[in-house]
């Protein structure tokens, strides 16, 4: 049985882009100390095990709540790892991402920090 560590480009990478995010923004909103390389790997489609999609996954979610206003935050759909990697388990091509006003308005202030408080 022949397995694959590269699953090229993720739907993570998409996300980022619709939000607004770049890796650094990722790298600086990580409380659990996420590298520029982790981050470039799970954009790219190199194989993460559970725990690394988790955390790329926490990261993600806060770092759009930074940019989100108090009541934004109220109905902010926080993303599961299987929204953000192809090959996770439970991923579906389908999902439709519930958040699509929500990344309008962050675009339109030019995907600026809000508030880092929670």
């Amino acid at each position: 049985m022949e397995t694959t560590r590269e699953h090229g480009e993720q739907p993570v990478a998409a996300l980022m882009d619709a939000w607004s995010l770049s890796v650094h923004d990722m790298v600086d909103a990580s409380p659990e100390q996420l590298t520029h390389k982790q981050v470039q790997r799970a954009r790219k489609g190199r194989t993460l095990t559970l725990a690394m999609m988790q955390k790329v996954t926490r990261t993600l979610n806060i770092a759009i709540w930074y940019r989100l206003n108090l009541e934004e935050r109220e109905v902010f759909f926080e993303y599961l790892h299987k929204h953000l990697f192809n090959y996770a388990k439970g991923y579906s091509a389908e999902f439709e991402d519930p958040n699509g006003d929500l990344m309008v308005a962050v675009k339109e202030r030019g995907g600026k920090i809000v508030s880092r408080e929670p």
